[in-house]
């Protein structure tokens, strides 16, 4: 909820005028307003406010024709919310951003801005990039200086772009799961001058032909679940692996290289901060890269060498291109930016809809959003869908009530898109990491134990039976029982296991993929069958 009442108290004493952007209403109601002849009256009414304003108008929701402060509560503002984005579309514009503030009373009032310009379609080429690295070699600022175009100061100056908190990240109904964000159209990169600024964000997703999204991942050891709950959980095309010039491979490269390898995810390797190390030791570092890119099975190839074209077409999960680029030089990054302009998509978009959450918070006049990555089929707003499994296994009827990509109100999103759904039907408390949106029609059978072909890429000494990592599947963590063939697993075997989640069941699916560690050890898997 906002804080600073400026807006509406701005907004208030510019009051409605007949050549003015500010129209007053205290309630909007599906019955009323929607009815035949009142809503082409009212779009009427707000295409007028708009072009008044040169393309913007503010909505005062909640006070009287004469700006009484009224208040309604949250849910009578929330309904208002929906006819008026309803009213914006018939007139071809949207609602870019809504804050709103308490009474005296329980009731809300709030400013919405309604923009020139329609929702967009989500018909576009989206590719979600997934960054990963030790700690300090030069991830966010790499992704800083693409989506902005600005080199960095040498002092992590376009880094601090990217330093977003998660309160910050969840201010709003917007799935922000990415870090950055930027495109391409005909004409070349669509970039941000700060990626803070939600509505820069929002023009690159209507203006661009192609959006590059980065999901972030940490860089500090203790924190490398994170790093896999952001590589697993979501529906990525493609890994960004950083190594330093000035530093080489380190533990938690190896580590990072073989959580993205082991998922078959297909991986660029950049080698960072070259303006830091003569051209021997960048060629030292690079040797090393291709040594370790051997040792997992993959084909390294040096674009400086084989050239951007040739990159474009070997790409996959055995072959892997390295770049060398300089954040404060700019070396390779117009190579980074031909690459993802060129490189295909690789999450297919067929299927029914299915969503797992990843994140979940409440905006006030709204409710309850789920974010996360669309892993399969579309949603359109309105959509009557499934939510489960709750602890018990049941799931539960809700409502799609809208939907947001990157601050930009959408009618409808297919697989690949990280979107925000506001959902009717769920208190935002009720929601969990790891629940799953499907279809109404769906019969969804969660399960509490599966069959795996495991691997083990690292183990102090073996794995028994009743063996108790977390498993990472899909955007759930939750801790399992292992219970290998044959008794026990060896670091670097490959085996048939049964796994057991212990507490909850989850919505599991043959041919998942899944990442499993307890201290130092770590593995990965496949589900090969489900089991009651």
């Amino acid at each position: 909820m906002s804080v600073d009442r400026s807006v509406l108290h701005r907004a208030l004493e510019r009051g409605e005028q007949e050549g003015g952007h500010v129209e007053f209403k205290e309630r909007l109601t599906r019955e009323v307003h929607l009815a035949e002849g009142r809503l082409e009256s009212l779009a009427a009414q707000l295409r007028h406010r708009v072009l008044s304003g040169d393309g913007e108008a503010q909505y005062v929701v909640g006070v009287t024709d004469d700006g009484g402060i009224a208040g309604i509560d949250p849910e009578a503002f929330s309904e208002t919310l929906d006819v008026l984005s309803l009213l914006a579309e018939e007139a071809s514009a949207h609602i870019d951003d809504v804050q709103t503030w308490g009474t005296e009373g329980p009731g809300l009032v709030g400013v919405a801005t309604v923009r020139d310009g329609g929702q967009l379609t989500a018909d576009d080429d989206h590719v979600i990039v997934g960054t990963a690295g030790h700690v300090d070699h030069g991830k966010s600022t790499l992704v800083g200086s693409l989506v902005t175009g600005r080199a960095d100061d040498g002092d992590g100056d376009t880094r601090s772009f990217l330093d977003v908190q998660p309160h910050e990240v969840e201010r709003g109904l917007s799935a922000d799961l990415s870090y950055g964000v930027y495109g391409f159209d005909g004409d070349g990169p669509v970039r941000v001058e700060n990626p803070h600024r939600k509505h820069e964000r929002a023009a690159v997703v209507e203006q661009a032909d192609r959006v590059v999204s980065f999901v972030d991942t940490v860089g500090h050891e203790p924190w490398l679940r994170t790093t896999i709950r952001g590589l697993v959980g979501q529906k990525i095309d493609y890994g960004l692996l950083v190594v330093a010039a000035d530093d080489g491979p380190t533990d938690t490269t190896r580590e990072h290289l073989g959580v993205l390898l082991a998922t078959e995810l297909p991986t660029i390797v950049a080698i960072t901060k070259t303006d830091l190390a003569d051209d021997a030791r960048v060629e030292a570092v690079e040797r090393d890269v291709e040594r370790l890119l051997r040792d997992t099975g993959r084909t390294p190839l040096p674009v400086e060498r084989h050239g951007v074209d040739a990159a474009v077409e070997e790409t996959d999960d055995a072959v892997v291109p390295i770049v060398r680029t300089s954040a404060v030089g700019d070396e390779g990054l117009d190579v980074l930016d031909e690459l993802f302009e060129r490189l295909p998509k690789t999450a297919a978009a067929g299927g029914d809809f299915r969503m797992y959450v990843d994140r979940s918070y409440s905006v006030t006049g709204v409710g309850a959003v789920a974010s996360g990555t669309i892993k399969s089929g579309t949603v359109e707003a309105g959509d009557e869908l499934l939510l489960g499994p709750f602890s018990d296994g049941s799931f539960r009827e809700v409502e799609a009530r809208s939907i947001e990509m990157h601050y930009h109100r959408v009618d409808k999103a297919e697989a690949g898109r990280i979107v925000g759904i506001a959902l009717a039907g769920v208190r935002e408390s009720e929601l969990e990491r790891g629940m799953v949106l499907v279809p109404r029609d769906a019969d969804p059978t969660p399960t509490r134990a599966f069959e795996a072909d495991v691997m083990v890429l690292n183990h102090p000494t073996r794995i028994d039976d009743g063996y108790e990592p977390v498993v990472h599947l899909e955007t759930a963590s939750e801790a399992a029982r292992f219970h290998p063939e044959g008794g026990q697993l060896l670091p670097g075997d490959t085996g048939r296991a049964t796994v057991e989640f212990k507490f909850r069941p989850y919505l599991v699916e043959e041919g998942q993929r899944f990442v499993f560690r307890e201290g130092s050890s770590k593995g990965v898997g496949t589900v090969t069958g489900l089991l009651d």
